[in-house]
């Protein structure tokens, strides 16, 4: 059964003050070259969306999205939004989505009126468990939802037979996800529609921003996109003096600003580094807790031939009594905590887990913490970590 909310124990413990000594869990990248960026935009004539937003959306494309077309937005939300407008939803869909994760990911499908269809964690990860989908769909199916957790890819194989063999566009929140590969390729092959996300604390960020790549020739979807980010206007031809003075469809003011894609495309050259070096620390995490008692790596495989590279977003474990040893890092000066629940816990999905069954994550709800990953952690704070961890708690 869904969890009640109201007898959910509180499980995060205050933030930290980042002062000499401390580890904290999350910290922004700004690219040194973001101040002269963003001074060159503020002394233009565009500070709102303008031609840094369709420099930023090209650059990304190329890097991400394998050459599609790319729709910036004022934050990944309003990417993940557009994109479920784009599938027609409505109150007689049914969307199959999954139960951990942020809720900025399944917020917007309350907007659309649909049914949500939560799907279990996997035993061996916090991703949503994809051998549950098929089992799932019927006829009110209208799109099927999936997150990266992390940035350990969660059944792109699966997911991608799914979408050709019964015309539902997957959805990739990719929030979590920049830089993953999967058998050489980047997300957005792998679907219709792939977001990702540039708020505060991801890999790279632009203050808050989000992308949605559509991988589709369709001309009129692509508009279509464009039109719902801003107002339901035709923004190129009304700037162009041809617009028709008419507004058909209801959009939202979901753009990015130039101001914000100048950050971004300070923030791109150094997208590799960033990655490596994300990548190399969670490695350390994988190797140094392999073994230790009362924990187990839950973050997938970061090295050997796995077929992907990670996307290295959050170092995740398992501990038993896990409150015990976030109290003793805490103490200790090191910041941890839970990030994302299970969506059942929030009053405002109770109505889409009624009757519904998670045993995966009633197993591991209590369990489960997020160690610091971050371009101001180095291997030696690792390190630190880990051997605080490998003496117990």
């Amino acid at each position: 059964m869904a969890t009640e909310p109201d007898n959910y124990e509180p499980t995060e413990m205050p933030l930290l003050k980042e002062e000499d000594g401390t580890l904290v869990l999350f910290h922004p990248f700004i690219a040194p070259e973001a101040s002269s960026e963003v001074a060159a935009t503020l002394g233009s004539r565009w500070i709102g969306e303008g031609p840094k937003v369709k420099l930023f959306e090209k650059k990304f494309s190329e890097m991400e999205g394998a050459g599609f077309p790319a729709i910036a937005t004022g934050a990944g939300t309003d990417a993940l939004h557009i994109a479920y407008k784009l599938c027609g939803l409505d109150a007689d869909s049914e969307v199959i989505a999954p139960l951990f994760t942020c809720t900025a990911t399944n917020i917007p499908l309350l907007h659309e009126r649909v049914k949500i269809r939560f799907v279990d964690v996997m035993s061996d990860s916090l991703n949503m468990d994809v051998s549950q989908i098929r089992g799932m769909i019927n006829k009110k199916t209208k799109a099927i939802v999936c997150v990266h957790y992390g940035g350990l890819p969660c059944g792109l194989d699966e997911l991608s037979a799914i979408e050709k063999e019964y015309g539902i566009p997957v959805i990739q929140d990719g929030a979590h996800s920049l830089g993953l590969r999967w058998r050489g390729l980047p997300m957005s092959h792998w679907s219709r529609y792939t977001m990702y996300s540039f708020q505060a604390i991801k890999h790279i960020t632009t203050g808050d921003g989000g992308m949605l790549i559509i991988n589709d020739t369709d001309a009129g979807l692509i508009e279509k996109a464009k039109r719902l980010r801003w107002f339901g206007i035709e923004r190129e031809k009304k700037l162009g003096g041809v617009w028709g003075n008419d507004i058909k469809e209801i959009g939202y003011k979901y753009q990015m600003t130039d101001v914000a894609a100048s950050i971004g495309l300070a923030a791109l050259p150094h997208v590799n580094s960033v990655l490596q070096h994300r990548r190399n620390l969670l490695s350390i995490y994988e190797q140094r807790l392999k073994g230790v008692d009362g924990v187990r790596f839950f973050s997938g495989a970061v090295t050997g031939e796995q077929g992907y590279e990670h996307g290295a977003w959050l170092c995740t474990i398992l501990a038993e009594k896990r409150k015990d040893l976030q109290k003793m890092l805490y103490d200790r000066g090191i910041e941890s905590n839970q990030v994302h629940y299970r969506n059942d816990r929030y009053s405002i999905f109770r109505e889409s887990a009624v009757d519904d069954e998670y045993p995966n994550m009633d197993r591991i709800q209590d369990n489960y913490l997020v160690l610091p990953l971050h371009n101001k952690i180095i291997a030696e704070d690792v390190h630190r970590i880990c051997d605080l961890i490998s003496k117990g708690w």
